[in-house]
């Protein structure tokens, strides 16, 4: 955002996952607004959440992405400046580092555009393909489930203050949880890649705040899932949620892998989870949800899950319970 001159071009490319033969990769080519993910002061806080969400998108533009062995997937961002690639390419596990990340890289194909271009026209990705020796994956929420952001605080006043005035640096994991993640991550043997997915209804506006509060909080690795503002406004009544709608993505993109669900009490992710707990019942294997101490809402929650015996479900009260019923039903060591 520039009153004087445009800002130099982009693209943010969202870490997403695939398999052998699927390339399913997602994205976004917008001005470059030079965001400080470690700002601290009031102004310079506002000033960022004001870039982050008045973006300035790249449309109808050519992308090309190369692969480790220099095969070329083209694809066009749309209106707001998305891009989605959804291809069937085969080999890709052998592309693959020991942690199964695909490594590419995307770039404006008019090398004629008349705008500067950061990194030389040169934007790193990942895309995931889970190793074959994991023996689960894990689909976890973001919001109050690995940090605390206040969705259930009257009229989200709570999420608005953290969002706003609190850099990424600054936020603070909930207690444990990487701890956990890790030993998710490790499996029963401490030597696994079991897949770590993150899956939020926060918009892709707050991709990068994210994926830096992953990192600098030590979480594992893994694809980020979020949702754009036109998903949110073009909702209509008797739709699933994104959430929903992701989550279901991932188990079918993988229908020999089991996944443990964790995520809240504050909002719906127990009727999610429960909901899709039913339709894919070989493939979730626990649920975990954390108490985010709301007394009408965990009473919701424990009335959804009173009678409910087909899978281990644990209403989380600190990550030390969660580790403990994750030793007992030999999901790690």
């Amino acid at each position: 955002m520039s009153w004087f001159k445009k800002d130099p071009l982009q693209i943010v490319i969202f870490q997403s996952y695939g398999t052998d033969s699927h390339f399913y990769m997602r994205g976004r080519a917008l001005e470059d607004e030079t965001i400080n993910l470690e700002q601290k002061g009031l102004f310079g806080l506002v000033l960022n959440s004001w870039k982050r969400f008045e973006t300035d998108e790249i449309k109808h533009t050519k992308l090309k992405i190369t692969l480790p062995n220099k095969t070329v997937l083209k694809t066009v961002t749309d209106d707001h400046g998305y891009f989605k690639i959804d291809e069937q390419v085969d080999g890709l596990n052998a592309l693959t580092n020991d942690k199964g990340w695909l490594n590419i890289e995307a770039a404006f194909e008019d090398v004629n555009i008349k705008r500067s271009i950061q990194n030389d026209n040169r934007f790193l990705g990942e895309l995931l393909i889970p190793c074959t020796k994991a023996e689960f994956g894990v689909i976890s929420d973001i919001d109050d489930t690995i940090i605390h952001t206040g969705v259930v605080s009257i009229l989200k006043w709570r999420v608005i203050l953290n969002s706003i005035f609190k850099s990424a640096a600054s936020r603070i994991p909930l207690e444990g949880a990487a701890e956990f993640y890790h030993k998710l991550h490790r499996g029963v043997t401490g030597t696994n890649v079991n897949p770590i997915f993150y899956v939020s209804h926060s918009p892709w506006n707050l991709y990068r705040y994210l994926e830096f509060f992953l990192k600098q909080n030590d979480f594992p690795k893994g694809p980020i899932l979020l949702r754009s503002f036109k998903d949110i406004f073009k909702k209509k009544s008797g739709d699933q949620p994104q959430k929903h709608i992701e989550i279901v993505n991932i188990l079918k993109t993988y229908p020999k892998l089991k996944f443990i669900l964790i995520g809240d009490s504050g909002e719906y992710d127990a009727d999610i989870y429960m909901d899709i707990a039913k339709e894919f019942p070989n493939q979730v294997a626990a649920i975990y949800l954390r108490n985010v101490k709301h007394k009408k809402k965990m009473q919701r929650v424990r009335s959804l899950f009173k009678d409910y015996n087909q899978i281990p479900v644990l209403l989380v009260d600190s990550s030390a319970d969660a580790i403990n019923h994750a030793l007992q039903y030999g999901f790690i060591i």
